[in-house]
């Protein structure tokens, strides 16, 4: 908040200034056309010789007192309405346009310099991120990313699940729960538990499961069954990339270093540890390898623009098939 006080401030100063330069110039200008010899016009000129003219022809005595002076009265009529015209003539090329136009285009100016300089910070620059050097926001990136809670830390935050089974669900998952504890090598049984726990929105107890299913196929795990349990990680954290959830991410990009699921998870970690650049870098190259409907695709294309403007980026994400298709 202060930043926008103190830069709405500054443009409101420049614009200040800008106003009190432009009113002194017109000021100034026609002060000194005013002290300088004005511009009366011929027929002013011609009224003053004639009424030069009129006095010496009274001196001489070729014109009568009577006649003289009623003659000066209409020449001395004739030019004041000269001067009147050649005054009004000067004022308008003094002073320019009409002061309400002046005013008008000033306050233009102002509403220009004041919004567009905002408009353009909104587009070019990151508001609201620290004013930090480059080397500084690495540094305190990864001190961020170094110290995050742990996974037991974020769950313990997030309040247990609402979802009510049917009284049959329930009797079928309790059966499954009771069987894979029987038979804690049974990898089809875990695998089956973890996929009904995430579906009942028991994330905890789905990661716990899918765990079990890592430990069983142990070196024959893919780069799917830990990006699936990477992500049930993050779903029993609200949302939040764990240091656990990271390492499992970086084991699935191990196998598979194009994996989709992973490199969104990835570049969200990323994002939560402030590195946006890293994190538009990884989700611009995603976007533009991967279908339109894939599941991150959609996710992806919500964020990626914000994304990219704290990242310091100008970017247009690629059309969709549809989109380039209509």
């Amino acid at each position: 908040m202060g930043f926008w006080i103190a830069a709405t401030g500054l443009s409101l100063l420049v614009t200040a200034l800008l106003v009190r330069a432009v009113l002194r110039g017109n000021t100034a200008e026609a002060e000194g056309q005013a002290q300088a010899q004005p511009d009366t016009g011929p027929d002013a000129q011609i009224y003053r010789d004639q009424l030069r003219e009129l006095e010496r022809d009274r001196a001489r005595g070729l014109i009568a007192g009577a006649e003289t002076d009623h003659a000066r009265i209409e020449i001395s009529r004739r030019l004041l309405a000269a001067d009147a015209d050649a005054a009004a003539r000067m004022t308008d090329k003094q002073f320019g346009p009409p002061k309400p136009v002046t005013l008008s285009m000033l306050g233009l100016l102002a509403i220009l310099l004041t919004g567009g300089a905002m408009i353009a910070y909104l587009h070019l620059g990151a508001p609201g991120f620290p004013d930090m050097p480059l080397e500084a926001r690495i540094a305190a990136a990864e001190q961020a990313r170094a110290t995050r809670p742990a996974q037991a830390t974020a769950e313990a935050l997030i309040p247990p699940s609402q979802t009510r089974p049917s009284p049959e669900h329930q009797a079928l998952i309790t059966r499954l729960r009771d069987a894979v504890a029987r038979r804690p090598d049974d990898l089809a049984g875990h695998t089956l538990l973890a996929r009904s726990e995430a579906q009942l929105g028991r994330f905890a107890a789905a990661h716990a499961a899918q765990a079990r299913v890592l430990a069983l196929k142990g070196a024959a795990t893919t780069a799917t069954d830990r990006a699936d349990y990477a992500e049930l990680l993050i779903l029993a954290a609200g949302g939040y990339v764990s240091p656990e959830a990271e390492q499992a991410l970086e084991q699935a990009l191990a196998i598979d270093p194009e994996h989709g699921t992973a490199r969104y998870h990835y570049g969200l970690m990323l994002l939560q540890t402030g590195r946006p650049d890293l994190a538009f870098r990884l989700w611009a190259a995603l976007l533009q390898d991967s279908p339109p409907d894939a599941p991150w695709t959609g996710p992806v294309r919500a964020r990626i623009e914000q994304v990219a403007r704290r990242a310091g980026v100008r970017y247009t994400p690629p059309e969709t098939a549809a989109g380039a298709g209509e």
